[in-house]
């Protein structure tokens, strides 16, 4: 009997948790309900009268709006009516005040805005989910929402998701190592999957979950140290980036190569009309069989290409006049971003 009642209690806990902030609305109702039931079965019972004067009696009874009794009730009828008022007024004002709270709080409308947000993401194809909008992920988002591209961050800090929602980002507020977290963010539809979480440990089960879910989706994964690039390699990321050491290095870089590493931020910033970029050669473009030279990518749209990462992952640098173009190639090119967008036409 003790077991049976905690897994009932368990089972309760369970289904608050489902439901969050509705638990209070919910339950408010289904109190009302049996009070209800159990008005109706009382009177049949005591009284004998039949069902629709029984449900006539609870329904004036409860909504206290004073009208005389259906027929003449007994004693016992009367003490049940009495218990009947106690029980029901007080169900009805616990769910007033829990439907309250929902509209003073502003619950409901952050109720409706997720679910418009949920339908949003619903539309999404070859998005980019990111894990985590901490330090790292809040700046991943920008640079990615600045390319004008599709993204949904999942975060479980409520006041983080609050911001986001004011700054019109797309976002989940859950914990990003469920399974059902990461589908509501379309995983199976993703381009993209940005592991930034702070804890490691969670950053490796994120990409478990997200390789085995979706085993096209390009992983970025972040380490905290040289030791997590196997272990998140092996869990498998397509790439890992370590926040820490590409930091020391390019304030090593500013010190050793100051001209060089202030015209890289000046060109990845955005402050002067000019951008590396990476273009994709499609096997339908009219660049594929043709070299540099017959190409003429440096005269027509005023381009450098600086290297040639073939299909089979080959990277050419600094690629000569007679380098062949192939489909499949990624080209690393360096221009202005009218003329980026000039020749992005063609492949």
């Amino acid at each position: 009997m003790k077991t049976r009642s905690k897994s009932l209690f368990v089972r309760m806990l369970r289904l608050r948790r489902s439901y969050g902030m509705f638990w209070g609305l919910i339950s408010g109702v289904i109190y009302m309900t049996l009070v209800f039931i159990a008005g109706i079965a009382g009177y049949m019972w005591i009284e004998g009268w039949n069902f629709l004067n029984s449900f006539y009696m609870v329904v004036i009874t409860l909504s206290t709006v004073g009208f005389m009794e259906v027929l003449p009730l007994s004693a016992d009828g009367r003490l049940f009516t009495s218990f009947l008022i106690l029980g029901g007024v007080g169900g009805f004002a616990y769910l007033i005040g829990a439907f309250s709270q929902l509209l003073v709080e502003g619950r409901l409308q952050a109720i409706l805005g997720r679910r418009r947000m949920q339908k949003t993401i619903g539309k999404f194809k070859d998005h980019i989910i990111v894990c985590g909008y901490g330090r790292i992920g809040a700046i991943v988002t920008k640079e990615v929402m600045d390319e004008g591209l599709d993204i949904v961050v999942i975060e479980n800090n409520s006041d983080l998701i609050s911001s986001m929602e004011v700054a019109g980002i797309v976002c989940i507020e859950g914990d990003a190592t469920d399974d059902e977290v990461l589908k509501m963010a379309g995983l199976d539809r993703a381009k993209t999957l940005i592991a930034a979480l702070s804890d490691e440990a969670a950053n490796v089960y994120v990409t478990l979950i997200a390789r085995q879910s979706n085993a096209k989706v390009n992983i970025i994964a972040r380490g905290n140290e040289t030791s997590s690039i196997s272990r998140l390699e092996f869990a498998g990321a397509d790439r890992v980036v370590l926040p820490h050491t590409i930091g020391g290095i390019r304030m090593a870089q500013s010190v050793l190569r100051p001209t060089v590493t202030n015209f890289l931020d000046i060109a990845m910033r955005g402050k002067i009309d000019l951008q590396m970029e990476e273009l994709f050669v499609t096997a339908d473009s009219e660049l594929v069989g043709l070299n540099l030279i017959e190409s003429k990518i440096r005269q027509r749209f005023n381009l450098i290409i600086i290297a040639i990462r073939k299909g089979s992952g080959e990277m050419v640098f600094n690629p000569g006049p007679h380098e062949v173009i192939e489909a499949g190639d990624t080209l690393l090119t360096v221009g202005k971003i009218s003329d980026l967008s000039a020749i992005s036409k063609i492949l």
